[in-house]
């Protein structure tokens, strides 16, 4: 399974930015997917998930009320819309995938892609 990103950039302190990851993998393979980040000299973080129907959405507590995950319906295709942004969102960004297509939480994952880079300035 190939993960890819797309979306990254650099965008100014209260800006908005759109991730979008799609995954190829055959048609019949339902996939829980999400977002992590990692800033530079700290550890991954879980960002945001969603499992297979999209009827489960668990969010960071950072991220809570700015960012929003959503997928494509019956694809294994995945957005990040992020608002408001601030220079403590700065991180490169990854797009997880996992093949329980309840695991939208990604507490363990098998896929993971190379990731986008997303930069705030103040």
């Amino acid at each position: 399974v190939q993960l890819v990103e797309s979306g990254g950039g650099l965008v100014q302190a209260g800006g908005s930015l759109r991730l979008a990851c799609a995954a190829s993998v055959g048609a019949d393979t339902r996939l829980a997917m999400g977002w992590f980040r990692q800033a530079p000299g700290k550890e991954r973080e879980f960002v945001a998930g969603i499992n297979w129907r999209g009827t489960s959405t668990p969010y960071a507590d950072s991220v809570k009320g700015r960012f929003a995950i959503s997928r494509v319906d019956a694809m294994n295709s995945i957005y990040l819309q992020m608002n408001s942004l601030a220079p403590e969102d700065t991180a490169v960004y990854y797009c997880a995938a996992d093949s329980n297509p309840l695991n939208s939480r990604l507490r363990t994952y098998k896929y993971l892609g190379q990731g986008t880079q997303v930069t705030v300035s103040s």
